[in-house]
Parts: C-alpha cells; sequence; structure tokens
C-alpha cells in the first residue's frame, strides 16, 4: 500500500480548480524559463548553463541568476501539488495522478491541466497512453 493518501472521485474532483491554478502557474513560469534559457543562449552560445563565471558581463551574471532563481521557484512550486496528493507525472504536459481505487484495486486517477474533472483512471503500471475513461456507471464505484 502506498505512503500516499487514496482519494475518491469526488474528493479529487474537489481538488481541481486548485489543481488547475497550481499547474496554469508553473507552465507559464516554465514557458517564462524557457524563453530566458533561449534569450541567454543567443548571447552565450550555451543552453542551460546558469553558472555565473567569472569570465562573464555583469549582464549575463544578472541574467543566469534571474534564471537560477526562477528554476529553484519552478522546482518549488511543483511540492504544491504533492501537499495536495498529487504526483506529478509529466511537468511539461501538467499531468498529474492520484491515487484511487477501482473497486478493490489500486488505480491512478488521472488529470491533465485544462481538464475541468477527473474522467480518466489507469493501472499503476501504465502511463497516460493506458487511461481509461471513467464512464458515468463507473463513476459510482469511484466514489468509494
Amino acid at each position: 500500500m502506498p505512503a500516499q493518501q487514496v482519494f475518491s472521485l469526488e474528493e479529487v474532483n474537489a481538488l481541481v480548480p486548485e489543481l488547475t491554478r497550481i499547474v496554469g502557474k508553473q507552465l507559464e513560469l516554465r514557458a517564462s524559463i524557457e524563453k530566458m534559457l533561449d534569450e541567454l543562449a543567443g548571447i552565450t552560445g550555451a543552453r542551460g548553463d546558469v553558472t555565473p563565471r567569472a569570465s562573464d558581463s555583469q549582464d549575463v551574471r544578472r541574467q543566469k541568476r534571474e534564471v537560477a532563481r526562477a528554476v529553484d521557484t519552478y522546482q518549488q512550486g511543483w511540492t504544491e501539488v504533492e501537499v495536495l496528493g498529487g504526483v506529478l507525472k509529466d511537468p511539461k504536459e501538467g499531468l498529474v495522478d492520484f491515487y484511487g481505487k477501482v473497486g478493490e484495486r489500486l488505480v491512478w486517477l488521472c488529470w491533465k491541466f485544462g481538464e475541468t474533472r477527473i474522467d480518466h483512471y489507469h493501472q499503476l503500471d501504465e502511463g497516460f497512453s493506458g487511461r481509461k475513461r471513467i464512464e458515468e456507471s463507473g463513476r459510482r464505484i469511484l466514489l468509494n
């Protein structure tokens, strides 16, 4: 049994508005970081190197520090999803799973940024491609 909380479908759906806010903020920050990295690479010729060096100009050192701070904020931001009980599966797509049950079987209740409720689940050993739609009749089973 996982250390994580096992949620009913109703419990996870109650979290979707907060999850949408958090993940939306994270995706915006990720896009901002990507843009900053592109700008920095245009100046330095190296993408992803944010370690300030003595040979860097003062402006480049400042930009690298800004990127590093943004990356730290981004990484810390995902802990908000964990606090809700979610497990981040894909930060680029905003995929988050929650432990749930179908009958007695433990499954992932699967959410993707932009979805207004949990409509899919998959087995613990399957990924996003294994998602199965929760039919209305199955919703009663998942409302433990």
